[in-house]
């Protein structure tokens, strides 16, 4: 994989500003015990914005509530809880002595007219990236697992390996040669031990930097739009942004769904810095800062800038100190009245608000 140098690319013109607190976990109410993080946001057909936070019950069982956003002078700064919208209730999303839907993201997909949920179901056989569609945000249909096409020239099956930070494009991209199809990012990871110990890291063919990065893949817009279960069907993936900065040395991941702003697709991404992870567990002193990058709006495969330091890291108490210390992790981002808002998880226990700013020379 192939990185612009950072020192010599154009300049992000973006930078965050906190906001406040936006949730904080309800300790009497069991489902919420361990924390409420990482939301996923979208807005309802009655002019409502909603959020999605992962709520964690006791034995780090999670599941995707949701709340109505509560607004006072285009400002968020609280939240109406709603109930569940989603829990681990299908057999690949426990196991004997796991189970949880992590880690939301919606996208409006403008092209199908459907608000399009990725999670993350820890089943039996450790995370696994799916699915979920929705007309009125109310209720959510499954639509599965997602499942990668086999692609010779990786000498791997993508669907080997455990996957996060699923995210949309919420309008059809260009593509080399064709018609233009939808998009989504993604994020393998190569380590196998975890499954099969012996089995060790095992990239595809031409990976020579085996840290956790970020992938995109395609999906047919027509297939989609006869039958949304398409959407699972990804193919032609590839690698697009893989660590660069001291603040993502350990793995970079998408955050909200990529914006569309004149400079080309701006894509928030949380970096970690720390010890390499093995498996999908987490490192111990890990820090997850926010970066951001530009992609080309031709082609969001190619990387056109990115920030050589964080947009936000972890300062504030809340940020600090938690079920998982020094993380600020980016997973929404919307935009009220003509300002943006980006949602994100403090520490794995509560969830913050910063509003994103262009920032001029």
């Amino acid at each position: 994989m192939t990185e612009p140098d950072i020192a010599t690319t154009q300049r992000v013109p973006y930078a965050l500003r906190r906001v406040g607190t936006l949730m904080t976990a309800d300790v009497s109410d069991p489902l919420e015990v361990e924390g409420v993080l990482n939301p996923a946001t979208a807005w309802g057909s009655d002019g409502e914005l909603y959020l999605y936070p992962r709520i964690v019950a006791l034995a780090n069982v999670s599941r995707i509530g949701r709340a109505r956003v509560v607004i006072e002078d285009g400002v968020p700064v609280g939240v109406e809880r709603l109930g569940v919208v989603l829990a681990p209730d299908e057999g690949w999303e426990y196991g004997r002595r796991n189970a949880g839907v992590e880690d939301p993201r919606i996208t409006f997909v403008e092209p199908l007219g459907i608000h399009v949920m990725s999670y993350i179901a820890f089943g039996p056989f450790g995370p696994k990236p799916a699915l979920a569609v929705s007309h009125d945000t109310v209720s959510w249909q499954r639509l599965g697992p997602l499942r990668f096409a086999y692609q010779p020239e990786l000498d791997t099956d993508l669907n080997l390996y455990t996957n996060k930070d699923i995210v949309f494009f919420p309008q059809a991209v260009p593509v080399p040669d064709g018609e233009p199809k939808l998009a989504l990012l993604h994020r393998p990871m190569w380590d196998l031990d975890w499954l099969r110990p012996g089995e060790g890291v095992r990239p595809p063919a031409g990976v020579d930097d085996v840290r956790a990065s970020i992938w995109i893949g395609y999906i047919d817009l027509a297939a989609a739009k006869r039958d949304p279960t398409a959407l699972t069907y990804v193919e032609d993936s590839a690698p697009v942004a893989g660590p660069v900065a001291a603040f993502e040395s350990a793995k970079i991941g998408a955050g909200p769904p990529p914006l569309r702003v004149p400079e080309g697709w701006l894509l928030l991404h949380h970096g970690v810095a720390g010890q390499l992870p093995t498996g999908f567990s987490l490192a111990p002193g890990s820090r997850y800062a926010v970066g951001a990058i530009l992609l080309d709006p031709d082609d969001p495969r190619r990387v056109i800038a990115r920030t050589t330091e964080p947009l936000l890291e972890p300062e504030l108490p809340r940020e600090i100190h938690g079920t998982m210390s020094n993380v600020v992790f980016p997973t929404a981002i919307e935009k009220i009245g003509d300002r943006h808002f980006v949602f994100y998880g403090m520490a794995d226990s509560s969830i913050g608000v910063a509003e994103l700013v262009r920032v001029e020379s």
